[in-house]
């Protein structure tokens, strides 16, 4: 066989030219696979079904929602830990824990999907603190940290909104038991079987001692009585049965009610046809929140009490019963909405009276449920005209609707405070 024989500028020019075809394969190779990416991530990246064009907002990451710090109050977290109530609703491609066809214990009014509710994209969005990382609710840990333990939920109709969020989570686990309800089903207790889990919820709208002059439909014969210097016996009569409270008022305040003192009438509020001393809410209001935290404080009470602040509506170009509406489909940016002025007289009472009452407490059991802010920041999340099954069905197409910019669709974004809560537990 003839051997060929390369002199050594036909060794260089030969070696040149494998260096130029490796390159260029190598690039091919890494350019192929970079392509490969792009088409993975543009054709097969899950997003929900229903998201506004509005959301772009969010790709810019210095966006952060700031609330009103309230990382220096007593009760909260130690220096250590970050204020997970301080963050961001961000997009969450994952579809909630829950669908109304899940979950059977939704109410109708807060049933939005069944209801024909059309979009989607309100329960595609996370709560994300800021500063930490903010786990999502496990109910199989929670059932677990809670065997042989009782929760309750007590004051309004946001207090029954939120047990409905955690009990259709809890329900995808294990089926509760329901064990006792009130006449009207506005207070309720389930148990679950496995950790002998005890879950209730105490209908207190105002907290206080009150009469109250309203039907299932919520109209009113009368202007409801309260009585300023006693709690409601209720809830006040439960409660050292429980292990773990969430408590809160709110807007039943905002009603017209006749006040009472040691039995006697003090005045009233926003009732012009009635010759008595006309008081403001907040008067009412101080009085039932610095009352509440008395008793919950008190050296007899072993109960871990999540004190919850108020939940601002979104109605917009009116109020319920003025034409007002909610037809947001995304979260508000930063700088788009704050508290009015009657919510923000309700939380300054609120954090005021927390102070005095954490700072006074000896047995530590006060903590600061503070969804105020990230409550405000979704106005996607509510019920609208969808409180009832199809509202636009039939022929009337100008009958006049009623709408909820209050309560929150289920699921929808007060599932998140499951999260926030299992989060406190587990650094208790």
């Amino acid at each position: 066989m003839q051997t060929m024989a390369f002199d050594s500028s036909t060794k260089n020019a030969i070696a040149d030219s494998s260096d130029k075809y490796n390159n260029m394969f190598v690039k091919c190779v890494v350019g192929f696979l970079f392509l490969g990416v792009l088409y993975r991530f543009y054709f097969f990246t899950p997003f929900p079904p229903v998201l506004d064009s509005d959301t772009d907002f969010l790709r810019d990451s210095t966006w952060f929602p700031v609330p009103p710090d309230t990382s220096h109050l007593p009760g909260i977290y130690s220096p250590a830990r970050c204020n997970i109530f301080d963050g961001m609703w961000v997009p969450d491609p994952n579809p909630p824990f829950y669908t109304n066809k899940t979950c059977h214990s939704i109410e109708e009014h807060q049933n939005c999907m069944e209801n024909g509710r059309p979009d989607s994209g309100y329960v595609y969005w996370r709560w994300t603190p800021r500063d930490c990382a903010l786990p999502k609710f496990n109910p199989v840990k929670f059932l677990w940290m809670m065997k042989n333990k009782s929760m309750a939920f007590i004051g309004d109709s946001i207090s029954r909104n939120h047990v409905q969020s955690l009990l259709c989570i809890l329900t995808q686990v294990e089926k509760a038991v329901s064990v006792y309800h009130d006449k009207e089903y506005k207070s309720r207790t389930w148990y679950f079987p496995s950790s002998e889990f005890t879950l209730s919820v105490i209908w207190s709208p105002f907290l206080l001692k009150s009469t109250i002059f309203e039907n299932k439909e919520g109209v009113a014969s009368d202007i409801p009585k309260l009585h300023l210097d006693e709690l409601d016996p209720v809830w006040v009569d439960r409660y050292k049965d429980f292990d773990y409270v969430e408590i809160g008022g709110g807007k039943w305040f905002f009603k017209n009610a006749i006040y009472y003192e040691n039995n006697t009438i003090v005045g009233c509020h926003n009732c012009p046809q009635q010759n008595l001393t006309k008081l403001d809410f907040t008067y009412a209001y101080r009085k039932a929140i610095r009352s509440t935290l008395k008793f919950i404080t008190s050296p007899k009470h072993k109960a871990i009490a999540f004190f919850r602040t108020c939940t601002p509506d979104h109605f917009e170009n009116g109020e319920w019963n003025t034409g007002g509406y909610c037809n947001r489909t995304v979260p508000y940016k930063e700088g788009e909405i704050d508290l009015i002025d009657v919510d923000m007289a309700m939380r300054k009472i609120e954090l005021e009276e927390f102070v005095k009452a954490a700072a006074s407490e000896k047995n530590s059991v006060l903590r600061l449920f503070d969804t105020t802010h990230l409550s405000l920041l979704r106005p996607d999340g509510h019920p609208g005209p969808y409180r009832k099954p199809h509202p636009f069905s039939g022929k009337d197409k100008n009958k006049k609707v009623q709408l909820d910019c209050l309560h929150w669709c289920l699921p929808g974004p007060i599932d998140a405070w499951n999260d926030l809560m299992m989060d406190m537990l587990l650094h208790e």
